[in-house]
């Protein structure tokens, strides 16, 4: 599994965002069209419908983002230690990305959650709206491009690769 701009690849799934678990929202993107998962949001957009494929939303990595996640770092640590009979720190859940889906039965907004804790490098917002956009530009074009993603997915052993490599991947993607 690997977070490579917006995209959450696991073993040949690509996904918007996180990859779901249980109930939580998320979009996977498939062969056949843009899928919808998740409590309260289902089904299939085929990719000859899909028009156009926009995400808003995006936690952009800041500075201001990382203080806030050291100090809740900290109060959740400081708090376990003066309270210890609490399990925990309390979790935040990830903010929430909106893939809104166009296509000619009207728009979609469908929900994600973000895989990037701190939220993502500006670079990688940029590229990965570009590769959403290059998905839709025809079926040759999305089937070697969601492929060679796929393919990846497959083939990459460890986690997540540094900025350099992601951005690398994202403008081999984009093409």
């Amino acid at each position: 599994m690997a977070m490579v701009g917006l995209f959450w690849i696991a073993q040949g799934d690509v996904y918007v965002g996180a990859k779901p678990s249980g109930l939580a929202p998320g979009v996977r993107l498939t062969p056949e069209g843009v899928v919808a998962l998740g409590d309260g949001q289902s089904g299939l957009r085929l990719w000859e419908d899909v028009r156009a494929l926009t995400v808003t939303d995006v936690p952009v990595k800041s500075l201001l983002r990382k203080i806030g996640a050291v100090r809740n770092l900290a109060v959740g640590t400081v708090m376990n230690l003066a309270v210890p009979m609490v399990t925990g720190p309390t979790e935040e859940t990830p903010p929430l990305m909106t893939l809104r889906v166009a296509s000619a039965g009207g728009d979609l907004d469908l929900l994600a959650y973000s895989a990037a804790a701190v939220g993502y490098p500006p670079a990688e917002v940029d590229l990965s709206r570009a590769l959403l956009s290059r998905l839709t530009e025809g079926a040759a074009t999305m089937s070697t491009t969601l492929a060679a993603m796929s393919e990846w997915g497959r083939t990459w052993e460890g986690g997540t690769p540094r900025a350099a490599e992601r951005e690398k991947l994202l403008r081999e993607w984009v093409g």
